[in-house]
């Protein structure tokens, strides 16, 4: 008999985020999340939670967890595309059809109380954050901030209904292997006359976020299942970024003084942390930053990039974007890092991905996010 539980107290919590390691004991590819910042990311802590309201649970058979699930409700989200939308995330749970469907089951009764007819997913805990089932390419580790999962995944959540909605790319690139064909070098030079290129001010650096945030927001609006990040969101990402993310890995693109792209390289965090099984105690965080400061990190993740939307369709904004990962090129380098991921690309953004395979990056992972239809 298959028991699912709601998560309310703290004990619940530490045992729904120490779940998914058991799952892999044996996965080379599977990375320990940071505790803390899990147990961070699933509370009031977190600016989502100000517009998110979430339900978790999990899966007990014959007293041991088998899985774990959540159910959450955006309104951000639903002021853009209705009240009958809500989302499912964090799903993991052992090869056990039965375990998949007692807590989907759970989620849905869960958010048709919620006057849900509609459910996507998965995300955790929406769009903006760690978000689609992996589908191919479990044999690399996922980077920062990006899932992992087991191949059977993606068939249990289909048995319960789910159909796809759209797939998210990965894309990976070695530095050494980055090349701009003479004719995209021509229009760089040409577009680099009126484009400026210039590192985030961190004397400003509030103020920067909150730029990055309003170009963001601009060129992401028309993408599947936008939600636009808060002041508070953006704010608290840069707390993260001005600690984890050296000044020059940070570029923003202007044209006659006004910001219009910026793109963000983050150190592979998930390198870093690989052998501290999740615990930053109690000498977890002095490895943790002494990997990230003095010994650094040879791979890195590219989780944040945009360009105004009225420059998207036209020459400029694309070459911008070029511009834009040539600054970041070179940071890079500078920083002994080898490789970096560009994610997540919508599968559906052609533009995007022919530049990026114009110049070298492959796709190496898919995640899907799914859809659902309910009575």
């Amino acid at each position: 008999m298959i028991l699912v539980e709601k998560v309310n107290h703290k004990h619940e919590l530490k045992e729904f985020i120490a779940f998914p390691a058991t799952l892999y004991p044996d996965d080379p590819a599977w990375i320990d999340p940071l505790y803390i910042e899990r147990a961070e990311h699933l509370s009031e802590k977190n600016p989502g939670t100000e517009h998110i309201k979430w339900q978790a649970w999990i899966a007990r058979k014959e007293g041991r967890i088998v899985g774990r699930i959540t159910a959450q409700i955006d309104t951000l989200h639903r002021k853009l595309y209705g009240d009958d939308t809500g989302h499912f995330g964090l799903i993991d749970a052992v090869n056990d059809a039965e375990v998949f469907r007692a807590l989907f089951n759970a989620a849905e009764i869960w958010l048709t109380s919620q006057g849900a007819r509609r459910i996507t997913g998965p995300f955790g805990l929406n769009i903006n954050q760690e978000s689609g089932l992996l589908i191919n390419g479990f044999d690399r580790p996922p980077s920062a901030l990006m899932a992992h999962g087991k191949p059977y995944y993606g068939a249990r959540v289909e048995e319960q209904g789910y159909v796809k909605g759209t797939d998210l790319l990965a894309y990976w690139m070695r530095l050494a292997e980055l090349h701009f064909s003479p004719s995209i070098t021509r229009l760089m030079d040409k577009v680099r006359q009126k484009v400026t290129i210039r590192r985030l001010n961190r004397k400003k650096f509030a103020e920067e976020m909150q730029v990055m945030r309003d170009i963001f927001n601009s060129g992401w609006q028309k993408n599947w299942g936008f939600v636009p990040f808060t002041e508070h969101e953006f704010a608290t990402m840069g707390d993260q970024l001005k600690i984890l993310v050296p000044d020059d890995m940070i570029y923003i693109a202007e044209i006659d003084a006004t910001p219009c792209a910026f793109i963000v390289g983050l150190p592979n965090i998930n390198e870093a942390i690989a052998n501290l099984k999740g615990r930053l105690l109690p000498f977890g965080w002095a490895k943790l930053l002494w990997r990230l400061k003095v010994s650094g990190v040879r791979t890195a993740r590219v989780p944040l990039m945009g360009v105004r939307l009225e420059y998207q369709f036209s020459r400029t904004g694309p070459i911008m974007a070029l511009l834009l990962i040539e600054a970041l090129r070179d940071s890079f380098a500078k920083h002994n890092i080898d490789a970096l991921e560009m994610s997540w690309i919508l599968e559906a953004n052609s533009g995007m991905r022919n530049m990026l395979e114009r110049i070298g990056a492959v796709p190496y992972k898919r995640y899907r996010l799914y859809e659902k239809q309910l009575g």
